[in-house]
């Protein structure tokens, strides 16, 4: 089986795939000192926990945002006995996408992951929106190419500069409030940060059919999906597994599987 890696600012996401069918998942909290010791150490205990073996991975495929960490993980892959890993990069998936893009060696692998499942399940025209440390929109057009996207704080990125500057809210747990006008001030804040982010992204995927000429599915991904997209105007499905999916499945398609 297939061990998928995406290594993201915060959290760092695990699954064992078989082909298109994941049959295991982890989500562990990304720590960007750690060394690849104690990264094959973390990999050992989690299929220990799922009553796997090394012997069960026949394949590592991995995506990184954080580069400091990006080399420990290939490293931590070189341990089990499956080949060189694979870590997603411009080198990797300029040859397995198509892009109409001016500087794609600048794109985030996580972008083109997420990209690259959406296409496969949706078809196109599709949007992801990739609720994580930032909320990122890709977007790709009705003839199958990634062409870009937007980037910004994402929801928790925004509590924590709120917070970070207003001490008498930094105890405001993040929960949807029961209205969008707050009867009190962490129900004002929730609303601010909730359903002002989904506008946001709502407003944004307006935007972009606007600029398109046309609509197309949008789709949520990212540890915060569930929480938010159900206030969305604009959000047609939810599947937080985009990214771990599309890593396996450009790695099928190198790999000839």
């Amino acid at each position: 089986m297939l061990l998928a890696i995406d290594v993201g600012n915060t959290q760092t996401c695990i699954g064992l795939y078989n082909g298109e069918d994941k049959s295991a998942f982890w989500r562990i909290t990304t720590v960007s000192t750690n060394t690849a010791d104690e990264l094959v150490t973390q990999l050992y205990s989690l299929l220990a926990i799922g009553g796997l073996t090394v012997a069960d991975v026949s394949g590592i495929a991995i995506s990184s945002v954080v580069p400091m960490l990006t080399e420990q993980w290939r490293r931590a892959g070189e341990h089990f006995d499956c080949g060189a890993p694979m870590v997603l990069g411009y080198e990797v998936f300029k040859n397995y996408v198509k892009i109409d893009y001016p500087n794609p060696e600048e794109i985030g692998a996580d972008r083109i992951a997420v990209a690259v499942a959406a296409i496969k399940l949706f078809g196109a025209p599709v949007i992801v929106v990739d609720f994580g440390t930032a909320s990122n929109i890709e977007v790709i057009n009705k003839d199958g190419a990634f062409i870009g996207g937007i980037i910004c704080p994402g929801l928790a990125t925004s509590a924590e500069a709120l917070f970070a500057k207003a001490a008498k809210l930094s105890s405001i747990s993040i929960e949807i409030p029961p209205s969008v006008i707050g009867n009190s001030t962490a129900n004002a804040v929730r609303s601010g940060l909730t359903y002002g982010e989904i506008d946001r992204i709502d407003g944004l995927i307006m935007r972009i059919f606007d600029e398109l000429g046309y609509k197309a599915p949008v789709v949520a991904t990212g540890g915060l999906s569930p929480r938010v997209s159900g206030l969305s105007r604009t959000i047609d499905y939810i599947n937080d597994d985009l990214t771990l999916l599309g890593l396996s499945l450009i790695y099928s398609q190198i790999n000839g599987k």
